[in-house]
């Protein structure tokens, strides 16, 4: 871990300090060191408020860096920040993306292809239900699910991406080492075998009621979409709605019966021009996902296979003939026309007209 890490964990231990105050402190310093360093007058002059000023005088004094990033090597977190290059880029631009995010587990480029799926932790036996089948579809599909690990919708998300033997990233309310609830260990140590937990609070953070509106816009930042199952007009996935409107990705919802309490907030996004879902393909439509299930089917039917070794290693930039292909291989017609165009979904090879092939970079 780098020197400069330990200032940005240093400033997620301060309250008071988000995203908005540390950007202006780092355009003020230029630095993540010299903003940390900085003495109070100059944090005044920043226009930072009394009482962040102080939290962050204190948090100076009492926490020894050191001792937390050894910490949080001995737990195998990762730690990523606005300067990492490996960043979740689809977090990168939304508002109040947040500087620091630690992790359990792994993110996959593959995880761009994400769907946020939220709903009541008073899941009704058609919502768990529906939940199951779309997500079931979905992450065979290749899609990822992102969740935030309460019980109800969210559980039912996760396990149904797990079932299927798809990816899904879990977004926590508290630190990565501090699982909330405590009934789903088990399933978030099932999680970080195919996915990842993730958090903007620094290790050792208590679930406390405010942090979770906050990670909701993380929730909605690293999908497309956000779909919401049930839940009340002014419930915590309605805040991940918001978040996802305002970051410019899709609103979906699953319509209810209209004397459920719990389908009052899907009715009613539905009403105000969200999509309504009855079914996988109007997620993968609305989201442009079509092409995921043949990218996801592609990859399960020839991975790896001596076929495509022996294709790349006669292909390059320079157009090859796929009867040239066929003399410098020994394939058969079929196997080259049955190869080929699974390496096209799959996206290692390109057909550039006239049966000539190139090897995409």
């Amino acid at each position: 871990m780098t020197e400069n890490l330990a200032y940005w964990v240093g400033f997620s231990k301060v309250a008071g300090i988000g995203p908005m105050r540390l950007r202006k402190l780092l355009d003020y310093f230029g630095d993540i060191q010299s903003a940390w360093q900085a003495n109070l007058g100059e944090l005044a002059a920043v226009g930072l408020e009394r009482r962040a000023i102080e939290n962050l005088a204190t948090t100076r004094q009492t926490l020894d860096l050191d001792a937390e990033l050894r910490k949080i090597e001995d737990l195998g977190v990762s730690v990523f920040t606005w300067e990492s290059a490996d960043y979740p880029p689809q977090l990168r631009n939304i508002p109040g993306s947040p500087f620091i995010l630690y992790l359990r587990g792994e993110i996959l480029a593959q995880d761009e292809w994400a769907l946020a799926v939220v709903g009541t932790r008073s899941a009704s036996v058609y919502g768990k239900e529906v939940t199951r089948m779309l997500v079931s579809g979905l992450a065979s599909s290749g899609v990822t699910i992102v969740s935030g690990l309460a019980l109800g919708i969210d559980t039912q998300a996760h396990q149904s991406a797990l079932d299927a033997g798809g990816r899904t990233l879990a977004v926590l309310g508290s630190g990565v080492d501090n699982i909330y609830p405590r009934r789903n260990q088990k399933l978030a140590e099932q999680i970080l075998q195919r996915g990842a937990i993730i958090s903007e609070f620094p290790l050792g953070t208590r679930p406390e009621s405010g942090n979770f509106p906050r990670r909701n816009r993380i929730i909605s930042g690293l999908s497309l979409g956000t779909l919401m199952v049930e839940g009340s007009e002014r419930s915590g996935a309605r805040i991940t709605i918001d978040y996802a409107l305002e970051q410019g990705r899709e609103a979906l919802a699953v319509p209810g019966n209209i004397f459920s309490r719990g389908s009052k907030g899907p009715n009613k996004l539905i009403q105000q021009g969200a999509k309504a879902i009855t079914g996988i393909g109007d997620i993968l439509e609305e989201l442009n996902l079509t092409m995921v299930t043949q990218h996801a089917e592609a990859k399960a039917i020839i991975p790896d296979s001596p076929v495509e070794a022996a294709l790349l290693e006669h292909l390059s930039a320079d157009p090859l003939h796929i009867d040239q292909l066929g003399r410098a291989t020994g394939l058969s017609s079929a196997e080259l026309s049955s190869a080929l165009t699974m390496m096209e979904l799959k996206g290692m090879v390109r057909q550039v007209g006239g049966m000539n092939y190139v090897k995409n970079n």
